[in-house]
């Protein structure tokens, strides 16, 4: 199994009067399940769903609504869980979209017929969210009446902080995650306290970072090892998110792709899992560990790898697989498999409880900032404003624009203890 038998998670104590009153507030806003007629209250997207795709979309939906509506994250979470609970327990064939009137010609509905043989049947988005809508409002109804009882492990409580910037390109391609409430989501109902973070940067466009963003997580969480061997579930999380991406590239004539690297907190160990070159750093009482070596085609074993295949890596600016791409494993970029591939490496390390944070960034911010600078740029800007460990990731954004980059950047900041005491170190 992949968790152990979910249980009713409410909000701990001291959230049950927050709680109430955004149900009490989001009752009073949708006074019942939508009509028919009546518009949803997120934007649908025209693109058919396939039944794998359908928990983690209609998760992201939820979870954006209700945080829109100051929703308490581990109530978000819990309620986002039952809704698609009750909706995937019905039979979603009732959603199969219908063969479109336009495509009369015989090689498009041929194509249809085969892409449905690769990844089933393909799902009416609007008459599905529809219906989840309406599910998520009957949970919500249930919960104002009768609040459950605490969760028995609730999110621990970290400080994080995130900023990302366009910076100067023309388009915004990364993507990041911040999911302390991990068991609150998926059902976990062990006293075990898991947490996920994740940086994508994309290229080509934001479809494989979104993408990547939405269901990377979900699959880590449904993997039967989950619980037993973590940084397999990674692993094989980041293969299947990949396989996902290029049925929908396939459907949808995309042609972009994204690095990805994602920290998974379970218990006292970090598990951490990389594609590309974004990276994860590790502060541990002043001193950067390197945790990851990021995949880049001048690395000796990816250059022999890609030649093995009948690839080649060629100089052009900077090193490049077959002189296009600057990265050799990401997830997408269907034009480049399997020269640049979608296998993980992985990483794990347990805590002392002398770690000071965790960094992820994306290669926006590590090729201006190396990682043997982040520590002294974070205690500086610590001991500038002791108060200001909240807008830390903005200050490390500043400083890598300072030094040059003009690339995308994103920065994520997990704060393992209090950042009074990394100051008093």
């Amino acid at each position: 199994m992949t968790s152990a038998a979910p249980k009713e998670g409410g909000p701990t104590a001291p959230d049950a009067e927050a709680a109430q009153s955004f149900l009490d507030a989001f009752l009073q806003e949708f006074p019942g399940p939508l009509p028919p007629e009546a518009a949803l209250p997120w934007k649908v997207p025209a693109a058919p769903l396939s039944q794998e795709e359908v928990e983690g979309e209609l998760s992201e939906l939820a979870l954006g609504l209700l945080s829109s509506r100051t929703a308490p994250l581990p109530l978000a979470c819990s309620l986002t869980r039952e809704a698609v609970a009750q909706l995937t327990q019905e039979e979603l064939a009732v959603f199969r979209r219908l063969p479109s009137q336009e495509k009369v010609e015989q090689q498009e509905e041929e194509e249809e017929e085969e892409e449905e043989e690769v990844c089933g049947p393909l799902l009416d988005a609007e008459s599905l969210q529809r219906c989840f809508f309406n599910k998520l409002w009957e949970v919500c109804s249930r919960r104002q009446k009768q609040m459950p009882a605490p969760s028995a492990c609730p999110p621990c409580p970290r400080l994080t902080s995130v900023h990302a910037i366009r910076n100067t390109r023309r388009k915004m391609e990364d993507r990041h995650v911040v999911l302390p409430a991990f068991n609150q989501l998926f059902g976990f109902s062990d006293q075990v306290d898991r947490a996920y973070f994740a940086v994508f940067d994309g290229h080509g466009g934001v479809d494989a970072a979104s993408y990547a963003a939405v269901h990377l997580h979900v699959n880590v969480a449904r993997h039967p090892e989950v619980t037993r061997d973590p940084a397999a579930a990674l692993r094989a999380a980041f293969k299947q998110t990949d396989e996902m991406f290029l049925q929908k590239a396939r459907r949808e004539k995309l042609h972009s792709g994204t690095t990805g690297v994602c920290a998974f907190l379970v218990g006292r160990t970090i598990h951490v899992a990389w594609l590309g070159d974004s990276q994860v750093l590790l502060v541990q009482q002043g001193r950067a560990l390197v945790l990851m070596e990021p995949h880049k085609p001048e690395r000796q074993d990816e250059k022999e790898r890609i030649e093995a295949l009948g690839g080649f890596v060629s100089y052009v600016d900077c090193w490049r697989v077959n002189g296009t791409l600057a990265v050799s494993r990401a997830i997408g970029d269907a034009f480049q498999k399997p020269y640049v591939c979608s296998e993980a490496d992985v990483a794990s390390h347990e805590l002392s409880g002398a770690e000071d944070y965790l960094l992820l960034a994306c290669d926006g911010f590590f090729d201006s900032v190396p990682p043997e600078d982040v520590a002294g740029l974070v205690r500086g800007l610590l001991l500038q404003s002791p108060g200001g460990a909240p807008r830390i990731a903005e200050e490390l954004v500043a400083a890598a624009r300072e030094r040059g980059s003009r690339d995308n950047i994103t920065v994520l900041v997990v704060f393992l203890r209090d950042p009074q005491e990394l100051l008093g170190d």
